[in-house]
């Protein structure tokens, strides 16, 4: 199957800092382009860590409150996530005030495992980086959710070409496919339950699909299969090992 690749849904005009961007310089930048973060790089454009709203926010967090008693603490006792924090608060230059290390993927990346990442790190953007860790490019969580707008007959045609009819050599008329919203219903006789197991996972993780729904049946149940049958399954047992 065809996966849909970062670098395709990208954008290429990325707004940056470098090193010493002021405090007020990255707060500007955020605000005039309506943005979350901005990557900073370096001379040669690699990506060194990205500065986020929430890593401003630590400076006005930091900022003591006029009309309440002056607290003491010691930087001493801080974990290092509150050292970090408190540095950050008093940070004059995008360098201090990064994020470190960045959170990156490359163009070649799929979109389904950019959206992982970005789910793992809870973050709303990765900067898009060439094999030398050059930046070429930013995607955001808009970018990525833009393969769910896929038409549904290009869907159903993909799910009936490369799952179906190259994936499992099943006969293209045998299954009926149908897809509406991104929901796509299969519905057919399949020679065997792992076969009808494989066309549901496959068909899942096609670009666009939001969820299948299951009316496929099985003639023969090969789930309880012995060792020595193995060699007899064919390829269709390569994608269950996969799944």
């Amino acid at each position: 199957m065809r996966h849909t690749k970062v670098g395709s849904v990208m954008t290429t005009e990325v707004v940056r800092a470098e090193r010493g961007t002021p405090f007020k310089e990255v707060a500007r930048l955020l605000g005039e382009h309506h943005i979350s973060g901005v990557p900073v790089v370096d001379g040669a454009g690699r990506v060194l860590g990205v500065v986020s709203e929430t890593d401003l926010m630590f400076r006005q967090a930091g900022t003591p409150d006029p009309w309440l008693p002056t607290k003491r603490f010691r930087l001493t006792g801080l974990t290092p996530g509150g050292r970090r924090r408190a540095a950050k608060a008093g940070a004059l230059a995008a360098n201090r005030l990064m994020t470190v290390p960045p959170v990156t993927v490359h163009a070649d990346d799929t979109v389904v495992a950019a959206a992982r990442t970005m789910t793992e790190h809870h973050v709303e953007r990765l900067p898009v980086v060439d094999e030398e860790d050059r930046l070429v490019g930013i995607v955001t969580r808009g970018d990525l959710l833009k393969v769910f707008l896929r038409p549904d007959a290009e869907i159903r045609d993909e799910v009936i070409e490369e799952v179906l009819v190259r994936g499992l050599w099943v006969p293209r008329r045998s299954v009926h496919v149908s897809v509406t919203e991104g929901v796509v219903t299969l519905d057919g006789p399949m020679e065997r339950k792992s076969d009808k197991e494989i066309a549901v996972a496959m068909t899942g993780r096609v670009d666009g699909v939001v969820a299948v729904v299951d009316k496929l049946t099985y003639r023969l149940d090969d789930s309880r299969v012995q060792p020595e049958e193995q060699a007899l399954h064919g390829v269709t047992d390569n994608w269950l090992r996969r799944l």
